[in-house]
């Protein structure tokens, strides 16, 4: 369990936003969290799972095709 658990405020930092949209995830119950008190903690997994499923792949042209 060396599970690290991050402030809302390092999530903004990590993802390059406001505080707001972490705490948006949060309410809106669209990322994993854990109430510690009345502190909200984020596990970094929890960040990078909600990285790799909101990640899109670059579309590949196909050849032949004129656009």
């Amino acid at each position: 369990m060396n599970e690290r658990y991050l402030s809302v405020v390092q999530v903004a930092e990590l993802l390059g936003t406001t505080v707001r949209f972490p705490r948006r995830l949060v309410e809106e119950r669209r990322i994993t969290y854990v109430k510690v008190g009345r502190h909200v903690r984020i596990p970094e997994s929890a960040v990078q799972a909600f990285i790799s499923a909101n990640t899109i792949e670059p579309r590949r042209r196909r050849l032949g095709v004129v656009a």
